[in-house]
């Protein structure tokens, strides 16, 4: 059983792994199709494959980005999200509940759709992520601030560089309105607690910095553990 309840209008951090610390985007492919999932899911009405809501017209493969209002028409949206980092292995997203069961409902659907779509992509079978989503309900403000600069530089909090650089899609570049085609996070909340752009390009790289400083420690009293 989960120990979070959600709840309309509150905020909760969303995390998960590929089962194994496995790989759960092997290209840029696998990146949009999980944003389409995404966007599509997104609503209070029943929705099929993808490839039915777009009338069959295959995107899988498609490399292009697309904007929120060229897929659907939105009928209610089950959740906001705010901010969302997409990771060789794991994904985050900090999002808020809009709609009666909407979390459950959103990953389900996302979870369930991007697993059938990597299987037979990849000719495999079993379950593709570690298990049920994980959820920690942000309790204050200062806290949701601190997860949205936690997620949204979630690639340097872990260090990804090379190859690996190539498979990671986050929020940041829309905050900092360098990526003004994919339109699909409530920024206001966030954003509008500080002065300028600047500011909070500031205040997520000192999250950051302290993020990657406290795993580096814990790793350190872990080996130190071992030894012992």
């Amino acid at each position: 059983m989960r120990n979070v309840k959600f709840e309309n209008g509150e905020y909760y951090h969303i995390y998960n792994r590929g089962t194994d610390k496995r790989n759960i985007f092997g290209d840029k492919g696998d990146i949009w199709r999980f944003i389409k999932g995404i966007l599509i899911f997104n609503r209070k009405n029943p929705v099929g494959s993808i490839r039915e809501e777009l009338n069959g017209r295959r995107i899988d493969r498609d490399l292009v980005p697309v904007n929120y209002g060229d897929l659907i028409e939105l009928s209610g949206e089950l959740v906001e999200i705010i901010c969302l980092c997409l990771n060789p292995n794991h994904y985050h997203l900090l999002i808020r509940q809009v709609s009666d069961g909407g979390i459950s409902k959103f990953m389900h659907k996302l979870g369930s759709g991007y697993t059938t779509y990597f299987n037979e992509k990849n000719k495999r079978s079993g379950s593709l992520f570690q298990g049920t989503f994980k959820a920690v309900h942000v309790e204050s403000n200062e806290q949701l601030l601190y997860v949205s600069g936690y997620i949204n530089l979630n690639d340097r909090v872990h260090e990804i560089g090379g190859e690996d650089k190539a498979l990671v899609f986050s929020s940041w570049s829309e905050y900092c309105g360098e990526n003004k085609v994919l339109n699909m996070c409530k920024k206001d909340i966030i954003l509008g607690q500080f002065d300028n752009i600047n500011d909070y390009k500031k205040f997520a790289k000192e999250v950051a910095e302290s993020a990657r400083e406290n795993k580096k420690m814990k790793r350190e009293e872990s080996t130190i553990d071992l030894l012992e």
